[in-house]
């Protein structure tokens, strides 16, 4: 039967607003997983793979859109916040291991966020080198944080309008590859070079697992299910499609940017694509085209740090209501309907982040907190999605109604496959992700067990074990 129950008038009050069109989902989708990976990444795919590199990205694609097809069979049954650990929690009713997942991902998440604002700060000083980069950091937080708070529609908004700004600088790295082609300057023979040692197949999985972190991004979008328009038929459709649309773009701009600069000159840029623009092929003074790029990095990095802002206080509220965190952040604002105690919890903890690891440079160790658990976000969502997939093979025979999305389960298996072997890859090239993990867990266990003892005196108010559904307006 279906999950989702009737909310009665004073229910709806309590709960998220249904507002997210299919349309507005789409581009939050695009926008997240287009993000400013991009933007950042292509340089070192390139040096670990070669020419070929734009194969690193459209495996790493296809095994994402694989687990997204997981994520919106899942989305479709139980649409609703908490996201993987809703569904962790509805396939193996552990609560320990809910826990866990949740500590998981918003660890990943608040530290990618803590490094994206970094990077906005760093490009920020590039047009204007004012205040000093951790001010700009904290106050980019701030306002993302106002933002969410204003409403998740203004949020979603924002994001639609800021993908398109984004998509407007890769359209003009496109460009510059088409001129590179029709002039008759390309060199074809380079999409089909593997310049990194050793066997292509190890070179290509060096290439996804440093491609990948780009390709997360879209299990945010089942943080807002709850908050979408007829989940059942919009959310397959823009997971589905947003994260098609993404992996053309990363392929087509792979390819475009290795017929334009030699792969080397790529492998060694901080701002590949960035080189990219200034190759000379448009007749465009190169001052302009910097600062219009730098505009655009910043805009896709707001971008999608938004999202993970938007994210992080809706898994708490999500797991509020699961009873698997404290009640305190299931609340959600009277008026603007935004889970404003996660908010302000979430946007304290990247600060914290922040604030921590520009100190430890301050003292001169040479110890990055927000680089170093960036690195290892790949390790904790790969494992995630890993269990999220299993999870939907597990309840495909539960929960089962008219509505919902069913992917299909051979690809599932591939899916499964794929993510375990980007997985295993990066913990073996990078032993030390292990041992950032297991103080990860460490600290969830330490937090599951004061949630134990001293969390279940003060659930929502109207909820108990028994009664899991959230009361939703507009469900």
């Amino acid at each position: 039967m279906s999950d989702t129950a009737t909310a009665t008038p004073g229910e709806a009050e309590s709960g998220l607003k249904r507002s997210i069109t299919g349309r507005l989902l789409f581009f939050y989708v695009l926008g997240d997983v287009l993000g400013s990976g991009i933007y950042a990444l292509i340089g070192l795919v390139a040096g670990a793979v070669g020419g070929a590199f734009f194969i690193a990205f459209a495996v790493g694609v296809t095994i994402a859109t694989v687990t997204g097809m997981a994520y919106a069979e899942l989305a479709t049954k139980y649409p609703r916040a908490a996201g993987a650990a809703l569904y962790i929690n509805q396939a193996f009713r552990s609560q320990p291991l809910t826990f866990l997942v949740t500590v998981l991902f918003l660890a990943s998440s608040f530290a990618a966020a803590g490094s994206l604002a970094t990077g906005f700060a760093n490009y920020f000083g590039q047009v204007w080198a004012a205040p000093p980069g951790l001010v700009i950091a904290l106050l980019f937080i701030l306002m993302l944080a106002v933002i969410n708070f204003i409403g998740i529609t203004e949020s979603v908004v924002a994001n639609m309008v800021m993908t398109f700004v984004e998509v407007s600088g890769l359209l003009i790295v496109l460009l510059i590859g088409a001129v590179v082609v029709f002039r008759g300057d390309a060199e074809f023979g380079v999409l089909t070079e593997f310049t990194a040692d050793g066997n292509p197949v190890f070179a290509i999985l060096a290439g996804v697992s440093l491609a990948f972190f780009a390709m997360t991004g879209f299990e945010n979008a089942a943080n807002v299910a709850e908050e979408t328009v007829d989940p059942a038929r919009n959310f397959p459709r823009a997971l589905i499609g947003g994260m098609a649309a993404a992996g053309v773009f990363y392929v087509l701009v792979s390819v475009a940017s290795a017929l334009t600069l030699p792969v080397d000159e790529l492998a060694g840029s901080d701002t590949p694509l960035l080189d990219v623009v200034e190759s000379g092929v448009l007749p465009l003074p190169v001052g302009v085209l910097s600062i219009v790029f730098a505009v655009i990095a910043m805009t896709a990095i707001t971008n999608t740090t938004l999202v993970a802002i938007v994210t992080q206080p809706r898994i708490l509220y999500g797991m509020a209501r699961e009873d698997v965190v404290p009640a305190v952040f299931g609340k959600v604002h009277p008026t603007r309907r935004s889970p404003v105690v996660g908010l302000v919890f979430s946007a304290a903890v990247v600060m914290v982040l922040l604030a921590a690891s520009n100190g430890l440079k301050a003292l001169g160790l040479d110890v990055d907190v927000v680089a170093r658990l960036a690195t290892v976000t790949v390790v904790l969502l790969l494992i995630i999605y890993s269990m999220v997939i299993v999870a939907c093979m597990k309840l495909g025979s539960t929960d089962v109604n008219a509505e919902h999305y069913r992917a299909p389960r051979p690809l599932l298996v591939l899916g499964l496959v794929g993510n375990l072997a980007v997985l295993v890859y990066t913990v073996v090239d990078d032993p030390t992700s292990v041992l950032w993990c297991l103080a990860l867990v460490a600290v969830g266990v330490g937090l599951f067990v004061f949630e134990y003892f001293f969390g279940h005196r003060d659930r929502p108010a109207g909820t108990d074990r028994g009664d899991r559904t959230l009361r939703t307006e507009g469900s």
